[in-house]
């Protein structure tokens, strides 16, 4: 589960799959705003979730995201 991976687990195939499906439907920059501010919303569910793990995620599931995952950013930086 992403969730348990937040909290510092390793990824499983259904979490990696996610990942996959969220980079190929960001193609736009609005949509990499969009699917940040999705993603940061999520995030803040979270008290426990640790932000450098939430960070590594994509690069542990072995995709070069164009989203960030973090509880802070500001989505609306994103301009590319």
């Amino acid at each position: 589960m992403i969730v348990d991976l937040l909290q510092g687990g390793e990824p499983g195939a259904a979490c990696c799959s996610g990942v996959k499906n969220l980079k190929g439907m960001a193609a736009t920059t609005d949509d990499r705003r969009t699917a940040c501010n999705c993603v940061k919303a999520a995030a803040n569910r979270y008290t426990n979730l640790k932000d450098d793990a939430a960070q590594a995620l994509a690069s542990k599931c072995g995709v070069a995201m164009d989203v960030p995952v973090s509880k802070t950013i500001n989505c609306d930086s994103i301009s590319y």
